[in-house]
């Protein structure tokens, strides 16, 4: 998919014009043309990936390491007392354009974004059991 059909991977060859707030060797942030607040970025590693588990280490480093930079200058930029990372991996999970990216959405009180967090308490054992089998499922991506 990498330069071809991929919008994330136009953009950064800029094929597709975005409006551009910080880029270096590996990554690049631009604002979000679907916003749900002002300020609203894709951070998006310059090395085509389409999940979070099939990125390399370094790959989403990259991308992490300029995480608190960003959001102090978005915050700062539109009056945000807080911001959300989010990264939606895979199309169940809200993912449109398959390239990883993550979402930097600024926020103030009261803005009504993500007002509620569906949560719910396992059942006794239940916990536990979840827990082993990840456990039985982790592998070393390094």
């Amino acid at each position: 998919m990498e330069g071809q059909d991929c919008i994330f991977c136009k953009i950064i060859a800029g094929q597709i014009p975005c409006t551009k707030v910080f880029e270096n060797e590996a990554v690049l942030a631009f604002l979000d043309i679907g916003p749900v607040s002002d300020g609203h970025l894709l951070v998006v590693p310059k090395v085509h990936t389409s999940r979070l588990e099939n990125t390399p280490g370094q790959t989403l480093a990259e991308a992490v390491k300029v995480l608190p930079m960003l959001a102090q200058a978005v915050q700062r930029a539109v009056d945000a007392e807080g911001c959300n990372v989010l990264c939606n991996n895979g199309r169940c999970a809200g993912q449109v354009v398959e390239h990883l990216h993550l979402h930097l959405v600024p926020r103030k009180p009261g803005d009504g974004i993500f007002n509620s967090w569906p949560s719910f308490r396992y059942p006794p054992g239940k916990a536990e059991q979840i827990a082993q089998k990840i456990i039985q499922n982790l592998k070393p991506s390094f």
